[in-house]
């Protein structure tokens, strides 16, 4: 079976991956959300001409011809505050108000002059030039007025977003539904953390690992479920994963030993092959497929091989585009950039070798990769000093320090 290129493994997620549903939820509890229409201010911001420092607000006109000469003397008759206005306040002509930061300028008011710039005498405010209109004011829907589109459909929302939506006084938004997501972990070897371990046995990393960096996504799963070498118990879990969940991940059992049941037994139960077997290094033995029920609902499956290396390695890559698909991330990207490496790395004669390594930037700003000892697919010492994963592609020579490679961050 001839491997597919890593390239174009990553572009079927696109063309296969469907978005989620829609539903309305508050946007206070939205933030990690995808929007799936545009968000649009529900006001003028700011909502009213306002002050923008504390100080004095007054009439331009008032002090059209003061000079040194001839200063100008406005009495400083009423104090504004920010909030606790039954409707807005009224200045009378040839007066001065003392206004606080964001507060409403009041009628008849054009201008303010900053605390720390004011002549004060007593309780007159003095002018020797004249002061122009429309200086220290913030004007209302300066920033934007009500219907403006703040966010497009398919753009995440985080904390900023989120706060720019409620200044607009957005309270709700439509968003995609988060995916169910299903975890197993096969292995008659494997037993979870913290139990005592026969001959032959062997901790579970990968479920913590699954978990850790789908809640890294904003996507909380039930414990990963563990599946014992028997291809019945395997089927019956498995249809019961594909009636529900929107996305199961598998770890172990995806390759071509004889307890590697997964990707037959999927295909048995209705799920197409869009890919099985991957030129990627590791990962290679990567399955995903796709079954669209009757029901109109896509359910996905991804069925990683069992080393906690290749299921770093196809977590950061395959599954993570797969969540932004289902999202309805308008761009999907896994923001791919370029360093300088500082030592030769080996290739791979067939794949792309997917290489975690230290970064730091040098004094001129450029991203230098340093490669990491233990990088067969069964370790994970090295991850407590990785910060990059780096595609070294496929071909015979090493890579020379000096070359120039493509890399994305580790999550943290």
């Amino acid at each position: 079976m001839a491997l597919t290129a890593l390239e174009d493994a990553l572009a079927l997620y696109a063309t296969t991956v469907r978005p989620l549903p829609v539903i309305e939820r508050p946007t206070l509890e939205a933030d990690g959300d995808v929007l799936a229409e545009p968000a649009l201010a529900q006001t003028d911001l700011p909502r009213f001409d306002q002050s923008a420092l504390d100080g004095y607000c007054f009439a331009s006109a008032d002090v059209a011809a003061a000079s040194d000469q001839t200063p100008v003397r406005l009495s400083v008759r009423q104090t504004i505050a920010a909030s606790g206005h039954a409707s807005r306040p009224v200045l009378a002509p040839g007066t001065a108000a003392r206004i606080f930061t964001g507060a409403l300028l009041p009628h008849g008011a054009d201008a303010m002059q900053a605390q720390e710039r004011a002549q004060r005498d007593g309780d007159m405010l003095v002018f020797t030039r004249p002061f122009p209109s429309g200086r220290n004011i913030r004007r209302q829907a300066e920033e934007l007025a009500r219907g403006t589109v703040l966010a497009e459909a398919g753009q995440r929302i985080g904390p900023g977003l989120l706060a720019s939506l409620v200044n607009a006084e957005v309270d709700r938004v439509r968003v995609r539904r988060r995916p169910c997501v299903r975890v197993f972990v096969t292995g008659d070897e494997v037993r979870p953390a913290g139990t005592p371990l026969k001959p032959g046995e062997i901790h579970d990393s990968n479920g913590p690992l699954i978990t850790a960096l789908l809640r890294h996504h904003g996507i909380e799963v039930p414990p990963p479920v563990h599946l014992g070498d028997d291809p019945e118990q395997v089927r019956t879990a498995l249809a019961a994963a594909l009636a529900e969940a929107d996305l199961v991940l598998t770890a172990g059992g995806a390759s071509v030993g004889d307890k590697d049941f997964l990707p037959a037994t999927a295909e048995a139960l209705g799920v197409r092959r869009v890919f099985w077997k991957v030129a990627q290094k590791p990962a290679k033995p990567l399955f995903f497929g796709v079954r669209d029920d009757t029901d109109g609902r896509q359910r996905l499956m991804l069925a990683l091989p069992g080393n906690p290396g290749a299921v770093l390695i196809s977590m950061v890559l395959h599954v993570r585009l797969v969540l932004d698909h289902l999202a309805g991330l308008k761009r999907p990207d896994l923001g791919w950039t370029h360093g300088v490496l500082d030592h030769p790395v080996e290739r791979d004669d067939e794949r792309a070798r997917l290489v975690r390594m230290g970064l730091r930037h040098d004094a001129q700003g450029v991203a230098r990769l340093n490669p990491l000892p233990r990088q067969d697919s069964h370790m994970l010492s090295n991850l407590g000093r990785a910060d990059v994963l780096v595609w070294v592609e496929a071909g015979s020579a090493p890579v020379q320090a000096g070359a120039v490679l493509r890399w994305i961050a580790l999550p943290e």
